[in-house]
């Protein structure tokens, strides 16, 4: 009982004694932060930058608060989050298991490396007007460009992560007599996984640019949607408002993305 009661203060102290060096880290990783929104605030009042062009940070907090109590903010972040994680996931769909089979396959990779030559160097904004041509300026075409755009990195990179898997795994489960299916499930799938998340990180970023480059464009709802009219009607709090909401938005994506990867790479994780 004492011995248990030992741990548990043990325990305890190592907790408390973390709370510092958190607190520590989180300063650390938040002075740049800090210091930049404390220069947005004062170089404006100063006089250093035209205020109406440029206004002061408190100014876009006052009218990022009034849209968010108003509702035009939610109406255009939820017009833009049901676009991008539409895109983002029927990309995924069809790009990683495209991407297995290209990996795996030596003739797969033979027969279409060129059409990934092609389209992998082949700018997604370039081909907008053709989207838009095609398909119309609805809902369709945003979706679609975003399929475009977030394929070919998951695409590149899950058959990057197939193809580099450690021959010494591979061996060395061929060894045991497993057969192709469990081969590919126990070894190549978990082996690729940091790289293939690697791909979809990079994906989620790409979704949310050309959404907001589509939606400036033939668009009645969405973050692009909300900085170009309020461009265009001089509001430019707002519109500083609605890059802010952007960054925000890019920055939930990649941090929920990486909680995701965490929980699929728990194998590579040091057990502490």
């Amino acid at each position: 009982m004492v011995t248990i009661k030992k741990e548990i203060g043990t325990k305890n102290t190592h907790k408390l004694s973390a709370i510092p060096h958190t607190l520590s880290k989180v300063f650390k990783q938040s002075i740049v932060i800090l210091i930049l929104i404390a220069l947005w605030e004062i170089v404006p009042r100063i006089g250093l930058v035209d205020r109406v062009f440029f206004p002061a940070f408190s100014e876009v907090v006052a009218a990022f608060w009034d849209m968010l109590i108003s509702g035009q903010l939610w109406t255009h972040f939820k017009a833009s989050i049901i676009r991008s994680t539409l895109g983002f996931f029927i990309a995924i769909i069809i790009a990683v298991p495209l991407g297995l089979l290209i990996g795996w396959y030596p003739i797969a990779r033979e027969l279409l490396n060129p059409v990934l030559e092609i389209f992998r160097n082949t700018a997604a904004l370039a081909l907008l007007p053709v989207f838009i041509l095609l398909l119309g300026i609805g809902e369709v075409s945003k979706v679609s460009i975003i399929i475009f755009a977030c394929v070919w990195p998951v695409l590149l990179n899950t058959i990057a992560a197939v193809r580099d898997v450690d021959p010494l795994y591979i061996k060395s489960a061929k060894s045991m007599n497993i057969n192709d299916v469990q081969l590919f499930r126990k070894v190549i799938l978990p082996a690729s996984v940091p790289t293939i998340f690697t791909g979809i990180r990079m994906a989620g970023t790409g979704a949310i640019l050309v959404l907001i480059a589509a939606e400036m464009i033939g668009a009645k709802a969405g973050l692009g949607y909300l900085i170009t009219v309020t461009q265009y009607n001089f509001e430019i709090p707002k519109m500083y408002a609605g890059i802010i909401t952007i960054s925000l938005l890019g920055l939930i994506i990649n941090q929920g993305l990486l909680a995701v990867e965490r929980q699929f790479s728990k194998w590579k994780q040091p057990v502490k």
